[in-house]
């Protein structure tokens, strides 16, 4: 008997090595594809933790997006409670991307209308400080539907307003009705005097009066007229009042004339009063000189008095 295999044993060992290879190579496959989605998540990337603070974590998931001027800059890595019952987010941050991230960044996460839950990042001094690995931040909350009630409860009060408003025995119809008279008696004869006055008999002293202001307007317009013919006529005041300093000019002139004669006049008696000064001061000067002669004539009838030998001796009495 003969050891070799049989064609149909060869045929069985090749297929089992076919399908080992085959296996393998799945394999090799699927962990290369879940190493590459290992890689492409950002696993194998150095990257920061960030933990961001909130009351609670509605609508956050795991693998949810940081969103920063509207590009993913990190990932929500998990989600846990705090000893103060507070929730923790935990993000894992890039380091490419931790640069965008400042001491003075504000985390916001917002809730919309469909149930959609966005993180975003806003980071206003990008000179300030980079935020450090592992910090801890308070996230603010804007939640449109906590809205909702409110907006409900407003708009319930604005309907209660408008139907109090639109009743038949409202304030506004009432106005409204009130509007309706007036318009219809401004229509009427006396027009807006007649809803000014309330009544057509004050509106009739109005319109009376008028009449009469306008009359007296029409004489003193008259008399205004016949005024300005008294007086700027031909026959009027002006012309004479012309004629009458045309003649007052005359006589200024003819006083001109003789009062340029006068000061001629008066030189003439300034030149004569000149030479009177001067003849007076002569007198003066004359008289002057009579008196020196007669004080010495006086001193001399005293000396003669005196030597004279019958001449009596002056006796002084006293008292």
């Amino acid at each position: 008997m003969s050891d070799e295999p049989t064609p149909a044993l060869r045929t069985s060992e090749s297929l089992e090595l076919r399908a080992a290879l085959l296996v393998g190579l799945l394999l090799l496959l699927v962990a290369a594809a879940g190493v590459y989605l290992l890689y492409a998540r950002g696993v194998f990337e150095p990257s920061q933790r960030l933990v961001l603070l909130s009351d609670d974590a509605e609508g956050i998931t795991v693998g949810m997006d940081l969103t920063f001027a509207g590009f993913p800059i990190g990932r929500v890595r998990r989600i846990e409670l705090s000893a103060e019952g507070a929730t923790r987010i935990v993000i894992d941050v890039p380091r490419k991307d931790a640069r965008w991230l400042r001491e003075s960044s504000v985390f916001t996460l917002t809730r919309g209308l469909v149930g959609n839950t966005n993180l975003r990042a806003f980071s206003g001094v990008l000179s300030d400080p980079p935020l450090a690995d592992g910090a801890e931040r308070r996230v603010l909350v804007g939640d449109a539907t906590a809205e909702i009630p409110r907006l409900v409860s407003e708009t319930r009060d604005l309907i209660a307003n408008l139907t109090q408003l639109t009743k038949s025995d409202s304030a506004l119809a009432a106005a409204l009705g009130n509007v309706q008279n007036a318009t219809e008696r401004i229509k009427g004869p006396r027009g807006a005097l007649g809803v000014l006055f309330g009544n057509d008999a004050d509106a009739q002293k109005l319109v009376t009066a008028l009449d009469r202001t306008n009359a007296l307007l029409a004489r003193i317009d008259g008399m205004a007229v016949k005024a300005d013919q008294q007086v700027f006529g031909a026959q009027g005041l002006m012309p004479e009042a012309r004629a009458a300093v045309v003649q007052l000019n005359s006589a200024l002139l003819e006083a001109r004339e003789s009062l340029k004669k006068i000061d001629a006049i008066l030189v003439d008696a300034q030149a004569i009063a000149g030479n009177a000064r001067s003849a007076s001061n002569d007198l003066a000067a004359l008289r002057s000189e009579v008196d020196a002669n007669l004080r010495k004539v006086s001193g001399m009838i005293d000396e003669l008095n005196r030597r004279w030998p019958f001449a009596k001796p002056t006796e002084i009495k006293l008292p």
